[in-house]
């Protein structure tokens, strides 16, 4: 009885103290550490939600943006972090994507990082230049079932979601096509405009003020319903191809062993922001559609998409880097 005793003491005293530590989180400022440069789809993302958070926390939430090397870099940061909440990584598909691309990780995105809540999706498209030949994404698919390894579609980095969803694009159709990549938007765009490539897929928020000074034509988004900044756009699944769907995707994630309540917390303030009218404006302007989830529904897609993206690697055979 005395060791049932002392155990339960032990039990109720963690208990006592990871409660008492959750209602004084944050006891500093929380620090968003981002795979991204300044300035992107994703680092505005961050920057919007983590000032209506800062707000409510009563501390400041801050970006700390760590780009380069398929996100390894800031992963491992948030991964020997802390699991006080007080550090978090922003995850999107590269994060999903890595898991599978590399073969060695610091980290093990599955088992070092809980996801907190998704922060928002955006959506691709498959672009041409206003001149080309192809006005429509059925013209495009019909081009490329017709003449095997003649169309030529870009995209930015190797292993990047544009990348990957341009051999989704691949597998999907079963045409044979070459993708070419680029090492950036400005230079996929300089390729279409220039005639060195038939089409890319992009993100749209960075080519959406080309298309919109028609500089570029949007074929199609990849998503499964159409963009809110485009919606005389089809979708690639109205355009002719239905198993093709992919969309980019936001979310924040705490170092594991992260206090459960400090979770719950966490999650409270980033559905309240992403429920703010003016967040989901700004992020509407961003062609980002606000959506929050539960931790379990975050930790859900990660798993999906590791799968997922890692199916496409190996159907590409995309060299293990």
């Amino acid at each position: 009885m005395t060791l049932q005793r002392s155990l339960g003491a032990l039990v109720a005293s963690a208990l006592f103290t990871t409660v008492a530590f959750a209602q004084n989180f944050p006891s500093k400022p929380v620090r968003i550490v981002v795979p991204f440069g300044a300035g992107g789809v994703a680092d505005v993302t961050a920057r919007v939600v983590a000032q209506k958070m800062g707000e409510a926390l009563g501390q400041a939430v801050v970006i700390e943006n760590k780009p380069g090397a398929g996100g390894i870099v800031a992963g491992d940061t948030v991964a020997k972090a802390d699991p006080d909440g007080h550090t978090l990584l922003l995850m999107s598909n590269a994060t999903a994507v890595s898991e599978t691309l590399f073969r060695s990780l610091p980290f093990k995105t599955s088992q070092d990082f809980v996801p907190v809540s998704t922060l928002g999706y955006f959506d691709l498209a498959v672009v041409t230049a206003a001149n080309s030949r192809f006005k429509t994404f059925g013209e495009l698919l019909a081009y490329a079932k017709a003449n095997p390894g003649k169309l030529n579609l870009g995209s930015i980095n190797v292993g990047s979601t544009q990348n990957l969803t341009a051999e989704l694009f691949k597998s999907t159709a079963g045409v044979d096509v070459q993708i070419i990549p680029f090492n950036g938007t400005p230079a996929v765009v300089t390729a279409l405009r220039g005639g060195q490539i038939d089409a890319a897929v992009e993100i749209v928020a960075p080519v959406l003020t080309q298309i919109q000074s028609k500089a570029l034509r949007a074929l199609a988004v990849t998503s499964d319903k159409r963009a809110a900044v485009l919606p005389d756009v089809p979708t690639t699944r109205e355009a002719g191809l239905p198993g093709y769907v992919a969309r980019s995707w936001n979310a924040l994630a705490a170092p594991a062993r992260t206090p459960a309540p400090v979770i719950a917390r966490l999650n409270q303030e980033i559905v309240a922001a992403l429920n703010a009218p003016d967040v989901r404006k700004k992020l509407h302007d961003l062609n980002v559609e606000a959506q929050s989830s539960t931790p379990q529904e975050a930790s859900a897609l990660l798993a999906s998409e590791i799968k997922r993206w890692g199916d496409v690697i190996k159907t590409a055979k995309i060299p293990i880097q």
